[in-house]
């Protein structure tokens, strides 16, 4: 069945959906790539393609048998191995039209850009790919040597482009001494922000690992609010979140075992004096999305006022005070969150990204997911929320991005 064309694609039936906006009648300011006055749009969330020899050429020999891998076993089935994850059963499916160009995109910084201006978007924050199973591991030597490699390819990759493209830095956090060098490094470098894994110690619940919530983890926070560099937790970092098999297990997956462990380190933060005794630390919720926020800062303030007993150590504000001054969660596409932003006084915490190129995400068609679930916002929200907030945490020039914009939409025009 034909479609419009998108570039070096096809809108082919199943994503036709994303075309649908109930417009923008009304609004001062659009999210579309021609409009001189779009809103300022930085994608909080999105993905690199690495090689997918980097870590193979470059770890430790030591290392190398134990990175993730494709094997196929004598039935001719594809199984992805990853260390800390159990085995994966790959499907050939044969991707097709903008669900095709989503799975090559991202790994060039030129056609990048050219993907992203097209998409509205003015600056982007970068996460691994395939190296979101650098921190599947509890082996903190093994984990630092992956982040490490990581970090050389990202800054040699997009330093140049760091004015708009800009990765995260990965750190390992099983073995401190070893995250708080990597931190100062990469702090001197020039790199943005930092990316944690959910969880310390990778792998299921065990009282026995320590986790961010308790002291020995104040000689990291010290080092990172010394370098003013936020900090970010992205989904299915901490803990394998393939635990679901079979019938509904995408589904399942998805919902349990990748978003909600998102909460713990917000929880984490929050609850335990961290951001009492570190102000000055600044963390986001990373693709999480949004719509769980309101009802977790309920939560947390819940049970320090009912547990009162328990809940130690006695804050000077409440867990949903510390989050609304120092917190952030990112959504690709979240109405419910949305609609709870103003209600709950958080858009000033709200990040949107497109979660480009991953099929989650919105890319190329952000302008009509943004119109069919902003509608509803005051034109200040809005603002915050696609671009405004994300500059403020991660420190971006404003008055460059949006400079550049305009420029590019006169000599459009001109053209």
């Amino acid at each position: 069945m034909s479609g419009a064309n998108i570039g070096e694609s096809e809108i082919n039936e199943p994503n036709r959906w994303r075309l649908e906006t109930p417009g923008h009648s009304g609004w001062k300011r659009t999210a579309r790539p021609g409009d001189p006055d779009k809103y300022l749009m930085i994608s909080a969330d999105c993905h690199c393609n690495e090689p997918s020899n980097l870590w193979v050429d470059r770890i430790d020999r030591k290392f190398r048998d134990r990175l993730p891998r494709i094997e196929v076993d004598e039935n001719g089935v594809k199984w992805a191995i990853s260390e800390g994850w159990a085995r994966s059963r790959l499907l050939d499916n044969r991707l097709e039209g903008e669900d095709h160009l989503r799975s090559k995109a991202g790994a060039d910084p030129e056609q990048r850009l050219k993907d992203q201006i097209r998409d509205g978007v003015d600056a982007e924050i970068i996460f691994p790919n395939k190296g979101l199973t650098m921190w599947a591991t509890p082996d903190a030597d093994f984990a630092h040597a992956q982040c490490r490699i990581y970090n050389d390819w990202a800054w040699e990759t997009f330093a140049r482009y760091n004015d708009r493209m800009s990765p995260l830095a990965a750190i390992a956090t099983a073995d401190l001494p070893g995250s708080i060098k990597e931190i100062e490094r990469v702090a001197k470098l020039g790199f943005r922000g930092l990316t944690l894994p959910c969880k310390p110690i990778f792998g299921a619940h065990d009282a026995r690992h320590p986790n961010y919530n308790l002291p020995i983890f104040d000689p990291l926070w010290e080092v990172i609010q010394a370098a003013n560099l936020p900090i970010t937790f992205h989904v299915s970092t901490g803990r394998d979140p393939r635990a679901a098999r079979k019938d509904g297990g995408a589904v399942i997956n998805y919902v349990s075992h990748s978003l909600v462990p998102t909460i713990e380190p917000v929880a984490n933060l929050c609850g335990s004096g961290v951001l009492e005794r570190y102000p000055g630390i600044k963390f986001a919720a990373i693709e999480s999305g949004i719509g769980w926020v309101a009802w977790a800062l309920g939560a947390m303030d819940e049970a320090y006022h009912k547990h009162h007993m328990w809940a130690l150590p006695r804050l000077k504000m409440l867990p949903s005070e510390y989050f609304r001054a120092n917190g952030y969660a990112s959504f690709q596409e979240d109405p419910v969150g949305l609609d709870l932003a103003v209600k709950y006084n958080l858009t000033n915490n709200f990040l949107w990204a497109n979660d480009y190129p991953h099929h989650e995400g919105s890319w190329p068609h952000s302008a009509e997911a943004i119109e069919r679930e902003m509608g509803g916002l005051p034109e200040e929200a809005r603002a915050k929320i696609l671009g405004l907030n994300a500059a403020k945490l991660f420190k971006f020039d404003i008055d460059a991005l949006t400079k550049s914009h305009r420029a590019r939409v006169a000599a459009t025009r001109a053209n």
